[in-house]
């Protein structure tokens, strides 16, 4: 206990205890311990390094595995591998989230290839969990090797900064086979994963400040795929005006905003519980309640790149979505886009195929989703981003939204560069007269592609009153074994 706590890291039963409501813990196989031939009898040691069970978090069912540094370095063999399969068929066949604590060093090398089998049917019952009940990893110390895809495959990844790891082969590996010089915390480091990699869905400071986090994302999480997400009562009016987002959004579309400042005047109490907050930022997700009613956000960020779509954001949106899609949390996009972004590092990784996930997690979405224009929406981005084409419930927009194949000012470039030549002069001129006869929402409201224009004092009300109707939405899936996303 001592050697955890001058590393800033709980044990595995305090990190439980922590994390759920109190006295609320039964452990299941306190007494398992090594069969392995190749361990004596007196270093098999009872748990076999991993601590499982169930209990409550705000009095609503949970599994959890907590690894045990102390006890065999956390490592997986045969009997560990046993408690964690028992306590992840418990979850699915109980319908309740799934909290997995990682802090081990990887298979038990000498149970050989018995640990790797082991990890298999972990992995194997991740996959038959995804989209029937929640699965949060959360990471407290070493996670390495084939350890490190059971989290990847789970909904949410929460780390440590400074003391989570991830990788797949080490820094020693990386230096014989390639020559480059990289510490842990360069490689595989919590901050590391939450900017650069995308695979840390959450960051936080200490252990304790992140397990209070996901008590928090719980809270917005029903308990399966058949539940609804847990309402609550509202103390916000719902039907509240927020005259102050006029003044929120420049008068030109060329200056930036902090879409955050608009999306916490919508949400109840100002509460957004931002997904990867600090990967590819020029798209906020994250959770948060209109009317006490669970909600999930996707909106462009002009304060970072313009808002544009680009390879990461679009995986990024991809991965949010479909995740509210699993787990009936209805899905409001915010837009403010003008377009994807330019240069042959995005052709070359792929933009076309990854820019297409986001489109595809959008058409094949069956929750209740709205759509709501705040300032521009050019081009493909603008049909990738929730459009009534793929299939909105509803769309609305501001006053002052512009929707177009391209922005005015390039499309005036284009169309007129003749008569510019001549006379540079009547630029600004032509630029209102397209805006006005071929970007303005009403437009596209004549043709019903937009359902109302709206002020921006009442988004939040009208939010709740169409979340409030399609709440009994009852989508028809045809029938297949499963689409083909363009992985």
């Amino acid at each position: 206990m001592r050697r955890q706590h001058s590393r800033g890291k709980l044990t595995a039963r305090e990190r439980i205890a922590h994390l759920l409501d109190p006295g609320s813990f039964y452990e299941l196989d306190m007494l398992a311990r090594s069969r392995s031939e190749t361990t004596p009898v007196e270093k098999r040691s009872y748990t076999d390094g991993v601590v499982t069970g169930f209990g409550t978090v705000d009095g609503r069912k949970v599994c959890i595995f907590s690894q045990d540094f102390t006890v065999i370095g956390g490592t997986l063999g045969e009997v560990a591998g046993e408690k964690i399969w028992k306590v992840q068929d418990l979850a699915t066949s109980l319908g309740v989230p799934l909290v997995g604590i990682n802090d081990g060093g990887g298979a038990r090398v000498q149970e050989g290839v018995v640990a790797l089998h082991y990890y298999g049917g972990i992995f194997r019952r991740n996959v038959a969990a995804s989209g029937v009940v929640p699965q949060i990893s959360v990471i407290m110390g070493s996670c390495a090797g084939g350890a490190v895809y059971s989290p990847a495959i789970t909904d949410f990844v929460f780390m440590v900064q400074g003391t989570s790891q991830m990788f797949i082969t080490g820094p020693d590996v990386v230096r014989a086979v390639t020559g480059e010089e990289v510490t842990h915390e360069q490689l595989g480091g919590a901050v590391t994963h939450a900017t650069k990699s995308g695979v840390a869905t959450f960051l936080a400071p200490d252990e304790r400040s992140c397990l209070d986090e996901v008590r928090r994302l719980l809270g917005f999480l029903p308990a399966n795929n058949l539940e609804q997400p847990p309402e609550l009562p509202s103390t916000d009016d719902p039907y509240r005006s927020i005259p102050q987002l006029s003044q929120l959004v420049p008068a030109s579309s060329h200056e930036p905003y902090d879409m955050k400042a608009l999306l916490r005047a919508v949400l109840d109490g100002g509460d957004l519980f931002e997904y990867h907050a600090m990967w590819a930022a020029n798209l906020v997700c994250g959770f948060g309640r209109v009317g006490g009613r669970v909600i999930g956000v996707v909106a462009n960020q002009p304060m970072v790149l313009g808002g544009v779509l680009d390879i990461d954001a679009a995986e990024k949106g991809a991965r949010f979505v479909r995740t509210c899609d699993c787990f009936n949390i209805p899905v409001v996009t915010f837009v403010d886009v003008p377009g994807f972004m330019p240069g042959t590092d995005q052709e070359h990784g792929g933009l076309a195929r990854r820019g297409a996930k986001l489109l595809y997690a959008y058409c094949e979405a069956s929750v209740a989703r709205v759509q709501v224009l705040v300032r521009r929406a050019y081009g493909a981005a603008y049909v990738v981003m929730s459009s009534k084409s793929l299939g909105a419930d509803l769309a609305y927009a501001w006053p002052g939204a512009e929707l177009s194949v391209m922005g005015p000012e390039s499309a005036v470039e284009l169309l007129y560069a003749g008569e510019l030549a001549v006379d540079p002069g009547r630029r600004d001129e032509l630029v209102e007269a397209y805006r006005q006869a071929n970007a303005n929402p009403y437009l596209a409201a004549e043709r019903g592609y937009i359902d109302d224009v709206i002020e921006p004092a009442s988004t939040r009300r009208v939010l709740h009153q169409a979340l409030s109707v399609l709440a009994g939405k009852r989508p028809e899936v045809p029938a297949r074994k499963h689409g083909n996303v363009p992985l």
